[in-house]
Protein backbone atom coordinates (compact mmCIF):
# COMPACT_ATOMS: atom_id res chain seq x y z
CA UNK A 1 0.00 0.00 0.00
CA UNK A 2 2.80 2.39 0.95
CA UNK A 3 4.64 1.04 -2.69
CA UNK A 4 1.59 2.40 -4.48
CA UNK A 5 1.33 5.68 -2.69
CA UNK A 6 5.16 6.57 -3.11
CA UNK A 7 4.45 5.46 -6.89
CA UNK A 8 1.55 7.79 -7.43
CA UNK A 9 3.68 10.30 -5.71
CA UNK A 10 6.87 9.86 -7.73
CA UNK A 11 5.03 10.20 -10.86
CA UNK A 12 2.91 13.18 -9.70
CA UNK A 13 6.21 15.08 -8.85
CA UNK A 14 7.99 13.48 -11.85
CA UNK A 15 5.19 15.08 -14.40
CA UNK A 16 5.53 18.50 -12.24
CA UNK A 17 8.89 18.66 -12.59
CA UNK A 18 9.23 18.64 -16.33
CA UNK A 19 7.11 21.57 -16.75
CA UNK A 20 8.06 25.57 -17.94
CA UNK A 21 6.70 26.58 -14.60
CA UNK A 22 8.66 24.58 -12.20
CA UNK A 23 11.70 25.58 -14.14
CA UNK A 24 10.91 28.92 -14.33
CA UNK A 25 9.81 28.94 -10.12
CA UNK A 26 13.36 27.52 -9.93
CA UNK A 27 14.99 30.55 -11.87
CA UNK A 28 12.87 32.79 -9.89
CA UNK A 29 14.21 31.06 -6.60
CA UNK A 30 17.92 31.49 -7.91
CA UNK A 31 17.31 35.08 -9.05
CA UNK A 32 15.96 36.14 -5.59
CA UNK A 33 18.82 34.42 -3.69
CA UNK A 34 21.13 36.10 -6.15
CA UNK A 35 19.55 39.34 -5.40
CA UNK A 36 19.34 38.88 -1.85
CA UNK A 37 23.69 38.17 -1.69
CA UNK A 38 24.15 41.92 -1.07
CA UNK A 39 21.85 42.44 1.73
CA UNK A 40 23.46 39.49 3.42
CA UNK A 41 26.83 40.46 2.76
CA UNK A 42 27.36 37.34 0.49
CA UNK A 43 27.44 35.39 3.61
CA UNK A 44 28.94 31.77 4.58
CA UNK A 45 25.25 31.37 5.71
CA UNK A 46 23.74 32.98 2.69
CA UNK A 47 25.92 30.59 0.36
CA UNK A 48 24.95 27.45 2.89
CA UNK A 49 21.46 27.97 2.56
CA UNK A 50 21.18 27.95 -1.53
CA UNK A 51 23.77 24.94 -1.42
CA UNK A 52 22.08 22.41 0.96
CA UNK A 53 18.37 23.84 -0.74
CA UNK A 54 19.72 22.68 -4.19
CA UNK A 55 21.21 19.56 -2.64
CA UNK A 56 18.48 17.91 -0.55
CA UNK A 57 15.98 18.65 -3.79
CA UNK A 58 18.38 17.18 -5.87
CA UNK A 59 19.08 13.96 -4.06
CA UNK A 60 15.31 13.47 -2.96
CA UNK A 61 14.43 14.36 -6.96
CA UNK A 62 16.87 11.26 -8.19
CA UNK A 63 15.30 8.79 -6.09
CA UNK A 64 11.40 10.07 -7.55
CA UNK A 65 12.89 10.28 -11.14
CA UNK A 66 14.63 6.94 -11.00
CA UNK A 67 11.46 5.12 -9.61
CA UNK A 68 9.50 6.27 -12.56
CA UNK A 69 11.66 5.49 -15.11
CA UNK A 70 12.68 1.52 -14.06
CA UNK A 71 8.85 2.00 -14.19
CA UNK A 72 8.36 3.07 -17.95
CA UNK A 73 11.01 0.83 -18.95
CA UNK A 74 9.64 -1.84 -17.66
CA UNK A 75 6.24 -0.71 -19.38
CA UNK A 76 7.71 -0.69 -22.30
CA UNK A 77 9.67 -4.14 -22.17
CA UNK A 78 6.19 -6.04 -21.34
CA UNK A 79 4.36 -4.03 -24.38
CA UNK A 80 7.32 -4.79 -26.75
CA UNK A 81 7.39 -8.41 -25.56
CA UNK A 82 3.79 -8.83 -25.73
CA UNK A 83 4.10 -7.65 -29.52
CA UNK A 84 7.34 -9.96 -29.99
CA UNK A 85 5.03 -13.32 -28.15
CA UNK A 86 1.93 -12.08 -31.14
CA UNK A 87 4.34 -11.78 -34.08
CA UNK A 88 4.61 -14.91 -36.54
CA UNK A 89 8.40 -15.68 -37.31
CA UNK A 90 9.45 -13.31 -33.78
CA UNK A 91 11.97 -15.30 -31.68
CA UNK A 92 10.79 -15.42 -28.52
CA UNK A 93 14.40 -15.40 -27.20
CA UNK A 94 14.39 -11.30 -27.05
CA UNK A 95 11.38 -11.72 -24.44
CA UNK A 96 13.81 -11.53 -22.05
CA UNK A 97 17.15 -9.70 -24.36
CA UNK A 98 17.64 -7.21 -21.16
CA UNK A 99 19.22 -10.08 -18.99
CA UNK A 100 21.56 -11.21 -21.63
CA UNK A 101 25.19 -10.50 -21.19
CA UNK A 102 27.32 -8.06 -22.67
CA UNK A 103 28.75 -10.11 -25.12
CA UNK A 104 25.32 -11.94 -25.98
CA UNK A 105 23.88 -8.44 -26.78
CA UNK A 106 27.09 -7.25 -28.91
CA UNK A 107 26.86 -10.65 -30.96
CA UNK A 108 22.31 -9.50 -31.34
CA UNK A 109 23.81 -6.48 -32.61
CA UNK A 110 26.42 -7.10 -35.69
CA UNK A 111 23.20 -9.62 -36.26
CA UNK A 112 20.86 -6.65 -36.45
CA UNK A 113 23.47 -4.74 -37.91
CA UNK A 114 24.26 -7.27 -40.52
CA UNK A 115 20.44 -7.40 -41.86
CA UNK A 116 20.04 -3.66 -41.72
CA UNK A 117 23.40 -4.00 -44.24
CA UNK A 118 21.19 -6.29 -46.48
CA UNK A 119 18.07 -4.53 -46.50
CA UNK A 120 19.78 -1.34 -47.33
CA UNK A 121 21.61 -3.09 -49.99
CA UNK A 122 17.96 -4.46 -51.47
CA UNK A 123 16.65 -1.06 -51.12
CA UNK A 124 19.42 0.76 -52.88
CA UNK A 125 19.06 -1.96 -56.33
CA UNK A 126 15.64 -1.67 -56.10
CA UNK A 127 15.73 2.28 -56.01
CA UNK A 128 18.07 1.70 -58.93
CA UNK A 129 16.11 -0.61 -61.22
CA UNK A 130 13.22 2.21 -60.82
CA UNK A 131 15.48 4.74 -61.79
CA UNK A 132 16.40 2.54 -65.27
CA UNK A 133 12.65 1.89 -66.04
CA UNK A 134 11.55 5.47 -65.67
CA UNK A 135 14.96 6.41 -68.10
Amino acid sequence: MLNNHFRRLANKIARLAGTFWVFFAAVLLILTWLTTGPVFGFSDTWQLVINTTTTIVTFLMVFLIQNTQNRDSRAVHLKLDELIKAAKGARNKMLNVEDLTDDELEALHQEFLKLAEKYAQQLTERRKKRRRKKK
